[in-house]
């Protein structure tokens, strides 16, 4: 019997625009953010509230969950998962050279990243068997990025975008902040966890 399991990898994060209404939470616009290089997750726990008795510490409530930070790296964003999690606005078109035009996004004051869902793959080993866990961070928001380039010298560099969101609860009455799935036996079928929990169909929502 195995002692336990070990992280091996990490897969296909997904993002889902979040809202609620009288307690029930639901996703749109769900789709894969990028190919998945990394992930961190870093929960802000309030301080234990311990008791004392018999002049030693008898009872104690741990802290809660009151925030965090999810560090995604991927290997890029499409135009399209950029313009969900940052909130852009529509693109304009912007006119050159001799009737030429080419669609340029805006970051301003309209930008406004909206509240969103974040799924991947966490994948496992465990005596030799490998597994598949889907975790959804339910409730998230992420924060303005920008780009890090260097030149090329002899080799490729390869530069992969990191994206930071802020972690929240969700306002169901559970007041949840992440969920995992049991362990699937392939990446496929963790992959179609997400998608069903996101309401996602086909290659979008």
């Amino acid at each position: 019997m195995a002692a336990g399991k070990v992280i091996t990898g990490f897969s296909k994060p997904y993002v889902a625009v979040y809202s609620a209404s009288g307690g029930t939470v639901t996703y749109s616009k769900g789709m894969e953010l990028a190919r998945g290089v990394g992930v961190s997750t870093d929960y802000e726990v309030g301080d234990s509230n311990p008791f004392y008795a018999n002049n030693v510490e008898a009872e104690n409530v741990p802290g809660v969950f009151t925030g965090g930070t999810a560090t995604l790296t991927v290997d890029g964003l499409f135009a399209e998962a950029e313009e969900l999690i940052f909130g852009l606005p529509e693109p304009e078109s912007f006119e050159y050279g001799a009737d030429k035009t080419v669609q340029v996004r805006n970051y301003g004051e309209a930008a406004v990243p909206p509240y969103v869902g974040i799924g991947f793959i966490i994948r496992y080993m465990s005596g030799g068997v490998t597994t598949y866990a889907p975790y959804v961070l339910t409730k998230s928001r992420f924060q303005m990025s920008g780009n890090e380039a260097n030149t090329q010298e002899e080799s490729i560099e390869w530069q992969p975008r990191e994206l930071t969101a802020d972690l929240m609860r969700d306002d169901t009455p559970q007041k949840n902040f992440q969920k995992i799935f049991d362990d699937q036996e392939t990446e496929t079928e963790a992959e179609e966890i997400l998608k069903a929990f996101f309401k996602i169909t086909g290659g979008g929502a």
